[in-house]
């Protein structure tokens, strides 16, 4: 599995993991002792290597500084009862990745390379993964244009990073949502479907301010008319609307979430049916009045389901039903933990064993 990719190994010195708090795991503030790193030059990938976790020197000049060159992703390793690792479900987030690279106008990185990469950097500090129920070792790819020149046009030079690092739950109550309907996180055409990082720095202030009024996270809305949900800050917006599972087609201003497609098959396989399409903000906010919105949840690597507890729209707050006795997702959170820990089979082949 990681035996066909030459990446060059310096170990740490000292190992920071007997110093590290895993009882104590703020998101995406802990990382483990090593990185991963490779360059792209004269058009092809070269010089992979893990070494200690730092700082990295970079021109201040840097095209992904003042053009925007840069894109990432999130994935999680899981420690099984028996000590064995598994990653959930890289190949489709080498995919995506790809997509973003695409998009943004940056080479891709074969697949097999990507998901190699990352299983040696993941075997390497296994011992950073934690055991108990809801942590993960988050793992976060990046790749950012490094040409140190003033002008807009893409880089010719790249690096590819891997940064990892234990993580409890991302969100750790259900959620007070707002729909937001002034600020627009993606428009058609744009790059809403990549991971680029640009989408989250223009999602912070709409996001502040919604948080200063109480809200957890925020539904976008398109950017045309803001009478289409999209998707949530941090995850696809999904929901249970009389009896049917319906989420937003994957288009250009929705994120093709690996979270979002695996509840999608689950769901499926259940006799559930499924409709990816359009999604009005009125036929949720008559659901959520008459009782028929039974479920609604956030789907994402991160937030893996986080169930939303109350949806705002235009100043009014619409309840809904107690999380805890939601049948689909409750299932759905309880049948994926299942499958990441080794404790229910695969057989969907999503575990990559490291």
């Amino acid at each position: 599995m990681t035996d066909t990719l030459d990446i060059k190994i310096t170990k740490s010195a000292q190992s920071r993991l007997q110093e590290t708090d895993f009882d104590n795991l703020p998101f995406g503030k802990t990382f483990t002792d090593h990185m991963l790193v490779a360059d792209y030059a004269d058009g092809e990938w070269k010089n992979f290597e893990i070494l200690p976790y730092g700082p990295i020197e970079l021109s201040p000049a840097i095209s992904a500084l003042h053009y925007g060159q840069a894109f990432f992703e999130g994935i999680k390793a899981y420690k099984h009862a028996d000590g064995t690792v598994s990653i959930f479900r890289p190949d489709k987030n080498a995919r995506r990745f790809n997509k973003s690279a695409e998009r943004l106008c940056m080479p891709t990185l074969p697949e097999e390379v990507f998901v190699q990469s990352i299983a040696a950097l993941v075997d390497l500090d296994r011992d950073w993964i934690p055991s108990k129920a809801n942590h993960a070792l988050y793992i976060r790819p990046f790749m950012f244009a490094t040409d140190p020149f003033l002008g807009v046009t893409p880089s010719a030079t790249y690096k590819y990073m891997v940064i990892i690092g234990p993580v409890g739950p991302y969100f750790s109550k259900p959620l007070r949502v707002k729909i937001e309907t002034q600020y627009t996180r993606a428009a058609e055409g744009g790059m809403g479907y990549a991971k680029a990082a640009g989408n989250y720095g223009s999602s912070m202030l709409p996001a502040r301010k919604a948080a200063e009024e109480g809200f957890d996270q925020l539904i976008w809305t398109d950017a045309k008319e803001h009478k289409y949900v999209e998707e949530m800050g941090a995850a696809n917006a999904m929901f249970l609307l009389d009896g049917v599972l319906i989420t937003a087609e994957t288009k250009d201003t929705i994120l093709d979430g690996v979270t979002r497609d695996t509840v999608i098959a689950l769901a499926k396989e259940w006799g559930i049916p499924v409709e990816e399409r359009k999604v009005s903000v009125a036929e949720l906010i008559e659901g959520a009045k008459n009782g028929k919105l039974t479920d609604a949840f956030g789907a994402g690597t991160a937030a893996t389901i986080a169930s939303v507890a109350s949806i705002s729209y235009e100043g009014e707050e619409y309840f809904l039903s107690d999380p805890q006795t939601r049948e689909f997702s409750q299932k759905v959170f309880k049948t994926l933990d299942a499958i990441k820990y080794g404790q229910a089979e695969d057989t969907h082949g999503w575990n990559y064993i490291v």
